[in-house]
């Protein structure tokens, strides 16, 4: 059972440094925050420990030539929504899947290295999988935002 977990300042602090540097060292950390490296080494254990915290490498991308980003809409008839999203997940391509309200019932983000492979990926590898009755693609033709901050850390001290 997870224990009751709040941020201190001091938690916000030690996020906030990563957040600008994920790879600075619990030494480095601790430097520009004025704390010991124990302290700021126990702190994120701790964070990490109650599944507040998770330091990732986020790689972007465009950088390993991806080019085309696209988002599919999807309704799923005959077949659980959570089953066709489970195989969609397993696709290389698919860089997000996401179980959603509304309309459609799957929203799944889709990289692809150049227009050429669309055809590809949406007839043959969506063709492929049981239970989509519409997909409805959308193109991303310029990114505004491309941020992995994900969740906004509120102090509750």
């Amino acid at each position: 059972m997870k224990q009751d977990f709040s941020f201190d300042e001091t938690d916000l602090q030690i996020v906030a440094e990563l957040r600008k540097n994920g790879r600075a060292t619990n030494q480095q950390v601790a430097e520009r925050l004025g704390l010991t490296a124990t302290t700021v080494s126990s702190r994120i254990r701790r964070m990490e420990d109650a599944d507040q915290l998770r330091v990732v490498a986020v790689s972007d991308f465009a950088a390993h030539g991806f080019d085309v980003l696209m988002q599919l809409a999807i309704e799923v008839d005959s077949r659980p929504a959570s089953e066709v999203a489970h195989e969609l997940a397993q696709f290389p391509e698919v860089f997000a899947v996401h179980i959603v309200t509304g309309r459609y019932d799957i929203d799944a983000l889709i990289v692809l290295k150049d227009f050429e492979d669309m055809s590809h990926f949406l007839l043959d590898r969506l063709g492929s999988v049981r239970g989509i009755r519409s997909v409805s693609p959308s193109i991303a033709v310029d990114i505004l935002r491309y941020q992995f901050d994900v969740a906004p850390i509120e102090g509750r001290a």
